[in-house]
Parts: structure tokens; sequence; C-alpha cells
């Protein structure tokens, strides 16, 4: 089967462009996490939204805003209003700033949060790490809140949000579910009500391997995205294999995630994937 016949119309539908690529904007901390350092908030609105310009202007197709700062993060329910407040407000300034569209990812596996902060907004998706089922994550143990996020968003009227799920989400261990496969595990995502599955190493800026790619394929007709590791010297590769990618460390200075975007390294990846939108598979 054809990967352009496996992917869901939300994808198609939120970018309008095949293999969609989305700059990851780690925010800085925000107030009230360990490392804040008392900046204000209009001066970690105007990093991100300088982050957001370079990617715009080196080509991405849209952008995913995450408090990637607030290290170590919490469980769900731990998370302040603090943070969603936060989070929306610069949502909200970076999205009336781009023509792109813009998602939400609240650390650690905030879904109801994140779907707050996307109807409030204007963000087209979120991500959420852990959608179904559990693993033991830095966080401790995690589980997934599909269904208490799906009941939210009904609930919202925010059903135009598309979710975006991880599948054997980097960051933990899965012994929980050891004795269910990657591809079982991607059927759930998929009958659990995602729109989009994402594929990852291990940890931050690790390359997704391909046999991760291939197994959430095995199990889900949803789309596959990479959620880590891509990089200019390995996308014409491996997204031949994917359909699209979220991307933010090897587009940063000196490739270290907490560094400001570099508008070159997003032209040299954004080279890279154009033959491949050119040719169909």
């Amino acid at each position: 089967m054809l990967i352009s016949e496996q992917r869901s119309s939300h994808l198609d539908k939120i970018f309008k462009i095949r293999k969609p690529l989305i700059g990851d904007i780690h925010l800085l901390p925000l107030p009230g996490t360990p490392r804040y350092a008392n900046e204000t908030m209009e001066a970690i609105i105007s990093r991100a939204l300088s982050d957001a310009d370079a990617f715009v202007a080196g080509g991405m197709d849209g952008i995913i805003i995450e408090n990637h700062g607030d290290i170590p993060f919490l469980k769900p329910d731990e998370i302040g209003p603090e943070i969603i407040a936060a989070m929306t407000v610069i949502t909200d300034r970076v999205a009336r700033n781009v023509g792109v569209p813009v998602g939400i990812n609240l650390l650690a596996n905030g879904s109801i949060g994140s779907l707050a902060i996307a109807k409030a907004s204007g963000a087209k998706f979120v991500r959420v790490n852990q959608w179904v089922n559990a693993y033991v994550s830095n966080e401790g143990i995690v589980e997934g809140e599909s269904a208490k996020a799906m009941r939210y968003r009904k609930q919202i009227d925010a059903q135009d949000v598309a979710i975006f799920a991880d599948v054997h989400v980097k960051h933990g261990s899965h012994a929980i579910v050891g004795d269910r496969s990657i591809g079982e595990q991607a059927a759930d995502a998929e009958f659990y009500g995602a729109d989009v599955t994402i594929a990852t190493g291990n940890r931050t800026g690790d390359s997704v391997p391909d046999t991760e790619i291939s197994a959430v394929r095995s199990g889900t007709r949803l789309p596959v995205i990479a959620g880590s590791g891509i990089t200019a010297g390995n996308a014409g590769e491996l997204l031949r294999k994917l359909d699209g990618a979220i991307v933010g460390s090897s587009l940063k200075f000196d490739g270290v995630w907490w560094n400001a975007v570099e508008i070159e390294r997003v032209r040299r990846l954004v080279e890279q994937v154009r033959p491949l939108r050119d040719n169909a598979d």
C-alpha cells in the first residue's frame, strides 16, 4: 500500500502539502517552574515569535509550541493554571503573527489543558505523548487520557482540533504494555480517536528507527510522522517512509534544543524534503 493512500484527511486538511514539516518551539521556562529566571512574559513571547519567524522564513509548514523549558515536568493533573494561561497567551500571539498552522504540546501529557489552549488560541492540533494505554515515564506512571480528552473536546466544541498521538513515546519504559506489539499500540491509538500517529526515538533529538516506523505503520492507516531526530542529513531517507515530521533540536544553533532557531539550518532541511514532495510515491 502506498504511503499516500494511508494518509488521513486530517493531515492534508491542516497543512495542504505533502510531508509537512512542523517546527518545534521549545519555550523558555514559564513562571512558577524550577528554571524560570524572572523573565517578563513579553521576553518569553518575543523569543517564541523570533523562533516562529525563523521557522516560517526558512520554509517550515507549521509550528508546534511546547513548554519544554519547564523541566522537570509535572503529570497532567498537577499542571498549574499559570502554565495554561501563559501558553494560551503565547500561542495566540504566535498564531496571529504567522501564516501557518499552529499546534500545542502541553508537557507532560496535558491533553485536556492543551485542548483548552487550542480552543482559546485557534491552534489546529495538539500533540499527546500518551494518548492510550500507560507507560513509566520520567514523571512516573502516566496513563492515557483519551476517554476524558475526547469527551472534553466534545464539551468545548473543539472537534476541529486534531489529535496527534505518540505511539511508544520516548522518555520512558513501556514494560506495562510490553506484551503488546507497537503495531497493536498504534491500532489502539487509532481506535481511541487519534487523527495522526507519531513515531519517535528514545529521547529528544534521537532519530526514529526504521523498525519503529514500520511497526507503527503495521497497526494503523493513519498518517505516521516523526516526533524527533529528523535532520538535514537524514531527512531525505527517513521522510521517504513518513508522512511528515515535527523537528526541533536539529534546527537550533549548535543543534541544542534550548537555543534559538537558526534559519540556515531550517532552509537546509526544507531543501532535502522538497524533492520528496515533487516526486509521487
